[in-house]
């Protein structure tokens, strides 16, 4: 058999520009997952996943394949207590100072309607936010939660009604110990005129309709609901709240951020 010469290896080329790449790698990969919940069972879903590393200057190219690489070696499933352990291979493989990995996938809770009782499975999007700079990791939670708003300027004004809308809020949080993701999210619902729900019969339509009445709240009533119980929180020690109105009386939506660091 003939001597195949070595093929090249372009990545590790040196580069004259002697410019650093921040971050450099694979973004959209979809991959298996599964994510401990409250209740420490186990709920299986599908991330859509990015890795990247630093490239220092006299680098050419990264090697693409060995982000895969690094997430194959975990078997078919990736345990999302695995990640600061992928992040630390990541740097070792790639002789990278930072690795980042993020992980956004929809995550399940069965809701049980108000009046009737009836069970279904609400779904809301959850985000991992992970990074290393040489031994320091960083973890960020985010999740983005619908939820029910009415006007309290239209109630106020109004002879009979008020208008309402869908709005979504997105809480990302650092914290010291576990914050789990259904808690989050019950805050988030909470501050909300009301909470929104897969399955309902008419009795829930009802009270559902008229607690959202009961309880009007402006985008910035709900972002100010929402960090004070973030305050209160004993584990969480930076947040960043937003929450979106998409207005039902106008072609834009209303929109409030407040952000502790």
């Amino acid at each position: 058999m003939k001597n195949l010469a070595p093929l090249a290896d372009q990545q590790n080329l040196p580069d004259h520009r002697q410019i650093k790449i921040d971050q450099v790698g694979v973004k959209g990969l979809r991959y298996p997952i599964q994510v401990r919940d409250k209740a420490h069972s186990i709920q299986n879903t599908i991330a859509t996943m990015s890795m990247t590393v630093d490239l220092p200057q006299e680098f050419k190219g990264t090697h693409m394949s060995r982000f895969v690489e690094v997430l194959n070696s975990h078997g078919s499933l990736v345990h999302v207590e695995n990640i600061s352990t992928i992040l630390f291979e990541l740097q070792n493989k790639l002789h990278a100072e930072a690795a980042h990995l993020t992980m956004e996938f929809p995550y399940f809770i069965e809701k049980t309607a108000p009046v009737s009782g009836a069970k279904g499975l609400v779904d809301y999007q959850a985000r991992f936010e992970a990074s290393v700079l040489k031994k320091e990791l960083d973890f960020l939670l985010t999740v983005i939660v619908p939820v029910t708003t009415l006007c309290p300027c239209s109630k106020a004004i109004s002879a009979y009604g008020a208008h309402n809308q869908r709005g979504y809020v997105t809480v990302s949080i650092r914290f010291i110990n576990t914050v789990w993701i259904e808690e989050l999210i019950s805050i988030i619902e909470s501050s909300a005129s009301s909470e929104i729900f897969s399955l309902l019969k008419r009795p829930d339509e009802k009270q559902v309709t008229e607690r959202a009445y009961d309880n009007p709240v402006f985008v910035e009533d709900l972002v100010r609901n929402i960090a004070l119980k973030l305050n209160e929180h004993p584990e969480i020690t930076s947040y960043k709240v937003e929450a979106e109105n998409m207005e039902s009386i106008h072609n834009h939506s209303a929109y409030a951020c407040i952000v502790k660091k």
